[in-house]
């Protein structure tokens, strides 16, 4: 893989990573954790919709905070089989650069070491199938044969990283979304909402994390 296409990261306080492409720091400032739990799992019902099977799909894997953050709830709540979390993910982290993100989130270490030993990318775990699929969003979804029950819609900011949010990427996303599936994201932006709406999301703003006021689900209808 090409050094370009690797993300470029600065650290704030020493332990937050902060993409210099595009401004914008990979998770909450306050706490990542807790924000992944509010945004991408209580905003798409989880874990009461986990069954076996159950496939969520992410735009922007960055650490992997988030695909974590769901084989934790999912080992959490016991369900019997196997969960699938596929992600498309243009600028992968290092290695190294992972390792160093996910230390500052003890509650996930034992997770996040088994990630970064597999390389921090697609891995058969006992429980889970990660698939991280690598390129630009826009031309990698139209091609996948996947559908998902839930989606984290987790790009970089909407201001910073427009692409990753328009209206084409989100019709691909109602496109590969189950009957009655949910989509989340921490952003409120009006031309997201739009745009999921017109993909065939019923979309309700919601109280968002931290210093974020709103956030946004969407229904399949």
């Amino acid at each position: 893989m090409m050094q370009d296409q690797r993300a470029e990261l600065e650290w704030r306080d020493g332990a937050v990573p902060v993409s210099t492409r595009f401004d914008d720091p990979y998770f909450s400032l306050d706490n990542g954790l807790a924000e992944t739990r509010h945004v991408f799992l209580d905003g798409n019902d989880l874990p009461a919709r986990f069954r076996n099977g159950f496939h969520i799909a992410e735009l922007g894997f960055g650490t992997g905070l988030n695909f974590l953050t769901a084989w934790a709830a999912w080992r959490a709540a016991g369900i019997e089989g196997r969960l699938y979390f596929t992600s498309f993910e243009a600028f992968p982290m290092a290695q190294a650069a992972m390792e160093k993100a996910l230390a500052a989130f003890p509650e996930v270490a034992d997770l996040a070491a088994r990630l970064v030993a597999v390389g921090g990318g697609s891995a058969e775990f006992e429980d889970a199938t990660l698939t991280v699929i690598q390129g630009d969003a826009r031309e990698t979804l139209p091609k996948w044969d996947g559908k998902a029950d839930a989606w984290f819609l987790d790009g970089f900011s909407p201001a910073k990283n427009p692409e990753l949010w328009g209206a084409n990427l989100m019709e691909e996303v109602g496109r590969h979304t189950v009957p009655a599936g949910t989509a989340a994201t921490y952003t409120a932006a009006g031309f997201v909402r739009r745009g999921l709406e017109a993909a065939g999301f019923a979309v309700t703003r919601t109280p968002g994390f931290g210093r974020k006021r709103h956030m946004t689900r969407g229904v399949l209808e």
